[in-house]
């Protein structure tokens, strides 16, 4: 049995693919998912499974197909690689104040090499970015967000735009402390 993180992509936002957490939670305790819980409203999912990632990952996106009418992508990681990437942040990545400091977790069959390539040179001056696995770490100060290469390339380039899912830095941790295992 292995603990692991499911992060849905692009649910409850704006208004669209709204999805309750706990139909959520009992749509993954149905599909025989164990000890199944929920962390905020934007479909971040922890649970334990004997499936290797490689099953799990088609049989959620099938089950939010099929419970939801949705079709998305699913991250899904084992709970230990979350927090292995997290421990390797940058030590920038939390620590500049006023800033977003946001996770880009990268979709399979993407790699964060390919995204980070994709996104091109970022502009220092306003934005730094480092990855680690399958997560990009991002911060930028919050008054200068718009003149930022990523808030500019990854809204208009569909190869990124829907190979990531983002989680800002505190629900990234969150997400680690809650599978038992976390150290901000």
């Amino acid at each position: 049995m292995m603990k692991y993180i499911a992060l849905l992509r692009g649910v409850n936002v704006g208004g669209k693919n709204i999805i309750k957490m706990a139909d959520l939670k009992n749509a993954f305790e149905q599909r025989g998912f164990q000890s199944v819980t929920t962390y905020i409203n934007s479909g971040n999912v922890l649970f334990d499974s004997v499936s290797e990632e490689t099953e799990i990952k088609p049989a959620c996106e099938s089950l939010i197909a099929e419970r939801f009418g949705i079709s998305i992508p699913v991250f899904v990681t084992p709970a230990a690689d979350l927090i292995d990437a997290l421990s390797h942040a940058p030590e920038w990545w939390i620590k500049m104040p006023d800033s977003r400091h946001d996770a880009f977790f990268v979709i399979p069959p993407a790699t964060a090499r390919q995204i980070v390539a994709r996104i091109g040179q970022i502009k220092e001056e306003y934005e730094r970015l480092a990855y680690y696995g399958r997560g990009i770490f991002w911060s930028a100060p919050k008054a200068t967000f718009s003149r930022t290469r990523v808030s500019k390339i990854i809204p208009k380039d569909e190869s990124i735009y829907n190979a990531v899912t983002v989680r800002n830095a505190n629900t990234a941790f969150k997400l680690a402390k809650l599978a038992g295992e976390a150290k901000k």
